[in-house]
């Protein structure tokens, strides 16, 4: 297909038009262009550029969650293609929104921009309980978890995540970053976090801090 031009979906990801990502990434493939390429070269540095607009005040969350929506619709298309490939993610996170909250918005919007940021996520979801987290970890053995909470009653969840990997001997072996309304920086030091983000965006700069890869 000569007349494929990828740009259009660096374009598509960064103006969040998803019906335009998707259409874009078919005929990339129809065309045997090879997924990770896609990938690495195009869908990861859109969406590190609109990290970068958001964080220079230039776009806003809705804007953000359009472009991640289009990411989504794109990887949808190649994550069979690379699963059948030896591809090296950045690093393998583990999402959660903590014990007591369903609020899954912020959560959904971190994972898509980790995604978009070259990470492989594994989401297992709202109202965690440590139990169900330490199994997560044990079962998928991730370099980072990320954890979410929007309500202020549920902040001592977060702490009983981190006693019970520190109890079950998993602490040593995971970077804890954690982020949501009430979250801080002072509240993720008191209960011994890695990092904290208030931002999607931000929590992608993190992760690839905390893992060592450059930005």
């Amino acid at each position: 297909m000569a007349d494929l031009d990828l740009d259009q979906l660096y374009d598509a990801i960064v103006d969040g038009n998803a019906k335009a990502a998707a259409t874009v990434t078919k005929a990339a493939v129809e065309a045997n262009i090879d997924p990770q390429t896609l990938l690495t070269e195009y869908m990861i540095p859109a969406m590190d550029e609109v990290g970068a607009r958001f964080e220079a005040n230039e776009c806003f969350v809705p804007e953000l969650l359009i472009s991640a929506r289009a990411m989504k619709a794109a990887m949808e298309i190649i994550r069979p293609l690379l699963l059948g490939k030896a591809v090296e993610p950045a690093g393998r996170v583990v999402v959660a929104t903590v014990q007591g909250d369903l609020h899954d918005i912020g959560k959904n919007l971190v994972a898509t921009m980790l995604e978009g940021g070259g990470f492989q996520i594994v989401d297992i979801g709202t109202d965690v309980s440590p139990d169900k987290l330490v199994e997560a970890v044990q079962t998928h053995q991730p370099q980072i978890v990320a954890l979410s909470a929007l309500l202020t009653t549920t902040l001592p969840s977060m702490k009983r995540m981190i006693d019970r990997l520190v109890q079950d001997g998993l602490r040593a072996g995971v970077k804890v970053m954690i982020g949501g309304a009430p979250v801080t920086q002072d509240f993720a030091d008191e209960i011994g976090a890695d990092g904290y983000s208030d931002n999607a965006a931000g929590a992608v700069t993190l992760a690839r801090q905390l893992v060592g890869v450059a930005a």
